[in-house]
């Protein structure tokens, strides 16, 4: 990034300076993130009492305490709080992305006044030179991803059996190595693409050497570059919304969870539903069961069998049933209605 960024000043390429820019919104999340991690790691004080554990993505768990015998038909356990979110996510993609646009508007106004004027010079051997280290670096870096995601998806592959407990070390062993291999293909998909930006930018840098009449192709390429930028931005500014907002994830029908909710045996009602993005890729659940009159023994099985609605069929990363007994509901009649009857 820096290459290209001294790079494309010394050749007064916008395009290539367009292409560091795309490199900056990683770096900047990286940076961002990794100081959320460090202060995290930092103990408590008078102040922080509980430390500063969410800045890092970490979550802070409420106990309810419900007493067995006052309400037997309660949920009894640890649940997340709704607001404990992966804060460094979200607040590193939205600083990454306002930043991004910040520099994008600037190297757009440039790329338009040299649209329209065209008094402007580039130096084509020095483009060319960092265009073609640029795209030899993206060849490099694809392919020690692409390396590492071979090995490691070798070294982790073991036998397992087709169905597993979900509290078992086995489970949480394959998942983490799961997770860590699907980070390292969506880091060689990301380096694809950055592939193709620069090659973009070396076929931009090659026409502007040997036919310096169409270095319009440098605006040109920033034009295109800002646009695709724009494309693979604004999906995270709408997730990164969506979980501070506490909102349903899209993947989510609400009222087929209510429809599914209603088929279990002995519901009566849904009284409360509540479904919210902790973090991408990890949602939770709050809902409210009412039974029907006569089924209150039959608490626990109901309960279990929403959670595994809930957990397996949906895939919530966590929930929390609670249950009551069948209330009949009481019209209510407002004090002027009572006195006009009257």
């Amino acid at each position: 990034m820096t290459g290209e960024l001294v790079g494309g000043y010394v050749a007064n390429s916008l395009a290539i300076m367009t292409d560091a820019l795309h490199m900056l919104t990683d770096l900047s999340g990286i940076i961002l993130t990794l100081l959320a991690l460090w202060l995290s790691a930092k103990s408590p004080t008078k102040r922080f009492t509980f430390g500063f554990h969410r800045l890092g993505g970490r979550y802070v768990s409420a106990c309810e305490a419900h007493s067995y015998w006052k309400q037997p038909l309660c949920s009894m356990g640890m649940w997340e709080e709704p607001s404990s979110l992966h804060l460094s996510e979200v607040l590193s993609a939205i600083i990454s992305v306002l930043l991004v646009y910040i520099l994008m508007a600037f190297l757009l106004y440039e790329a338009v006044q040299r649209t329209i004027h065209m008094d402007y010079e580039i130096n084509g051997d020095i483009m060319l030179i960092t265009a073609a280290v640029g795209v030899a670096v993206n060849l490099i870096m694809g392919f020690l991803l692409n390396q590492s995601g071979h090995l490691h998806s070798h070294s982790h592959s073991h036998p397992h059996s087709h169905v597993l407990q979900s509290n078992s070390p086995n489970t949480a062993h394959g998942s983490s190595h799961g997770h860590s291999s699907l980070a390292v293909r969506a880091a060689f998909v990301h380096a694809l693409g950055d592939l193709v930006q620069s090659i973009g930018v070396l076929v931009a840098a090659y026409i502007i050497r040997f036919k310096p009449e169409y270095k319009i192709a440098d605006p040109i390429c920033t034009y295109i570059f800002s646009i695709l930028v724009v494309l693979t931005t604004v999906r995270i500014l709408c997730d990164t919304g969506v979980i501070i907002l506490e909102g349903v994830p899209r993947h989510l029908n609400v009222d087929r969870i209510k429809e599914d909710l209603m088929k279990i045996e002995d519901v009566y009602s849904i009284e409360d539903l509540n479904i919210w993005s902790l973090t991408a890729g990890k949602t939770t659940a709050i809902v409210h069961l009412q039974l029907v009159p006569g089924s209150s023994s039959k608490w626990e099985e109901v309960q279990s069998k929403a959670r595994q609605l809930l957990l397996n069929t949906f895939g919530m990363y966590k929930c929390s049933v609670q249950l009551q007994s069948y209330k009949q509901e009481m019209s209510k009649t407002c004090a002027s209605c009572q006195s006009s009857s009257a």
